[in-house]
């Protein structure tokens, strides 16, 4: 992503009217950035409201603009698409996503935040595969079959599973991942060893403003609250998954494939974000009940 600067060139006197013209063009690009950008947590003031239909073309839009470090969905009780954007969001960029609204794009709510969207993948602690670790979201079962279920962006770089960095106890093989698009995997335990206790249930969907926990390798457990549903995230790699959980919980790396959870109820994996547990962040999660779906399993 590149960022022109432009220089005034040395001993160049504009003539009055060019230099009328580029203020009023300053002013009115101002006004617009006041309007469509709010500052980090705060809502912009809504201009009007949006029918379902054009809510979801101005989705499509802002994922064909293909700006990376964007999250989005659609608020339908407002009549608005909320937009989250990390730090690496050039001003030009937001331009790109304000132009491909085009006129819904005083339906746009647009809000900074701090770090830069990323799966939360690192090399350390907790189940271990091939250079990375990540975290063991939920325990499921198929008949007399254990598996779990973690991040797909964790699933998409290890055949196989350990419980320690040196890979001397293996769990077992990744038996599916999928990612991007959603992110889920699914690892079959192999070792008779090993116990995989349950202690959660499949609940309904998470909603908005739920009081939610998350616990990963990295940084243990935390919590937070939903704040949107049907998210769109487009990672700094270019990578984009749908229908995501946003939240106010903190993550960091090594916390991918974690489980999100309302006390014993199973709501989510996982997926990336922004920020650190020591000021905040941005996170995303994977519905545990897409997986459940695609891989015919239950959690216990």
């Amino acid at each position: 992503m590149r960022t022109t600067r432009t220089t005034p060139r040395t001993g160049s006197t504009p003539r009055t009217g060019s230099t009328r013209r580029t203020r009023l063009l300053a002013a009115a690009l101002g006004l617009l950035t006041a309007t469509a950008v709010a500052a980090p947590g705060a809502a912009a003031a809504p201009t009007r409201t949006a029918e379902p239909e054009q809510l979801s073309a101005i989705s499509d839009a802002i994922l064909n603009a293909e700006v990376d470090g964007t999250a989005w969905y659609v608020d339908e009780a407002a009549g608005r698409v909320v937009v989250t954007a990390d730090s690496t969001v050039s001003p030009s960029s937001l331009a790109r996503l304000m132009k491909a609204a085009g006129p819904s794009a005083p339906n746009l709510d647009v809000h900074r935040v701090p770090g830069v969207f990323t799966p939360l993948l690192a090399a350390g602690d907790a189940i271990y595969g091939g250079e990375y670790r990540c975290s063991l979201g939920f325990n499921v079962v198929s008949g007399s079959t254990y598996y779990f279920l973690t991040a797909g962006h964790c699933g998409n770089v290890a055949a196989n599973w350990y419980t320690d960095v040196a890979h001397s106890t293996l769990i077992g093989p990744t038996i599916g991942s999928t990612f991007p698009g959603h992110d889920y995997a699914l690892v079959r335990y192999d070792n008779s060893a090993l116990s995989h206790p349950g202690g959660f249930s499949s609940a309904p969907n998470a909603v908005v403003g739920e009081a939610v926990k998350r616990t990963g390798s990295t940084t243990g457990t935390h919590g937070g609250t939903v704040t949107g549903l049907n998210a769109t995230v487009r990672y700094s790699d270019g990578s984009t998954v749908r229908g995501l959980i946003q939240t106010n919980v903190c993550a960091e790396a090594g916390d991918s494939g974690g489980p999100l959870y309302d006390g014993a109820k199973a709501l989510g994996l996982t997926s990336g974000g922004s920020g650190d547990c020591t000021s905040g962040g941005t996170t995303f999660y994977q519905p545990v009940n897409a997986a459940l779906s695609a891989y015919n399993v239950s959690v216990y």
